[in-house]
């Protein structure tokens, strides 16, 4: 039985991307399959990823945010200046609805993704500074976030800062402190160890059904703008990446950083926490009585379902680029 589970652990793992998208294409065409995963739902499920990070987190990790304090100060201020920024000049230079707005500015102004240690890994990166930076910009989430979407919004859509501000306390602080609790008192054992091994297949499942939940609430507004809405979207979603990896590899440059850290840094702001984006649109955007106000308050949902699944298919492909480039830099010696 163990055997099976880590080989389901492995297999979810290793096709993150083919998973979310898999169960989003499920959501579209049998809606009741995920019909379940909305509201508060979506809210556990975040947490229970949150938990999965924490049950990662060692003191060592806690120490390298004390140990390399200018690396990730630097992190940190990429991570909550240039995404944000980007993701504000795209709502502009598409000229997109406010609320398809807010939905990207969410993405942007969410932390590093719980995905992005192991993109780093996979990068040949230096993943303590991973670990440090997503530490560090998922600490700073419950301030950065709210304050960040409160003055990037469209004046005429109401930011709840506040409900934000508790909502990631809730949701994402107290999930990583319990996991690093547990971590430190019960990670020498055997059976914990195994529980841990684990968590990043959790991860995946848990992703897969918030961006499985959302698809099953957009679906009315995909059907009635069709491949225009997607195609704009992902448009939008594959510029704000991008430009996340590029700029994120230029302040690395920028600040002579070595080729591990430059990829790290460029991985760590590429890739967002877009399932927190996910569950931030649909629990305060997106919630039923605003869309009975506002009926195209869903949209908001919809940059963050994508993002979810292109984040992890383009820091994979990032990640391997990385990888190949020193294989074929060796070759040559």
């Amino acid at each position: 039985m163990l055997k099976i589970i880590k080989a389901v652990s492995r297999f979810l793992s290793t096709y993150t991307s083919l998973v979310v998208i898999g169960c989003a294409v499920i959501a579209f065409f049998v809606p009741v399959a995920f019909g379940w995963v909305h509201g508060n739902v979506s809210s556990v499920i975040l947490g229970i990823i949150m938990l999965s990070m924490g049950l990662t987190l060692s003191v060592e990790d806690i120490k390298i945010l004390f140990k390399r304090p200018f690396d990730i100060l630097l992190g940190a201020v990429a991570q909550y200046t240039i995404m944000p920024l980007i993701a504000f000049t795209l709502t502009k230079v598409f000229g997109l609805d406010p609320y398809l707005a807010v939905g990207i500015i969410l993405v942007g102004c969410c932390p590093g993704g719980v995905s992005s240690n192991v993109m780093s890994f996979l990068a040949r990166g230096d993943v303590a500074f991973s670990v440090g930076m997503t530490t560090a910009s998922t600490l700073l989430a419950p301030i950065m976030t709210p304050l960040l979407v409160l003055w990037l919004a469209d004046t005429s859509i109401e930011v709840n800062a506040l409900g934000m501000f508790l909502n990631i306390l809730y949701v994402t602080i107290g999930p990583v402190t319990i996991g690093f609790l547990c971590n430190h008192f019960f990670g020498k054992r055997a059976t914990f160890k195994e529980i841990q091994a684990n968590m990043p297949a959790v991860s995946v499942i848990g992703l897969a059904l918030i961006v499985g939940g959302v698809i099953v609430t957009v679906r009315p507004q995909l059907f009635a703008n069709g491949f225009g809405l997607i195609a704009l979207v992902l448009a939008v979603v594959f510029c704000h990446n991008g430009l996340g990896y590029l700029l994120g590899y230029g302040v690395g440059s920028l600040f002579k950083f070595n080729s591990a850290k430059k990829r790290t840094i460029a991985i760590e702001v590429g890739v967002q926490n877009a399932g927190m984006a996910t569950v931030l649109a649909a629990g305060f955007f997106a919630n039923p009585e605003n869309v009975a106000a506002h009926p195209e308050a869903v949209l908001c949902v919809v940059p963050c379902a994508i993002s979810c699944a292109y984040h992890s298919i383009s820091g994979t492909i990032v990640a391997g680029l990385f990888a190949w480039h020193d294989d074929r830099k060796a070759a040559k010696k």
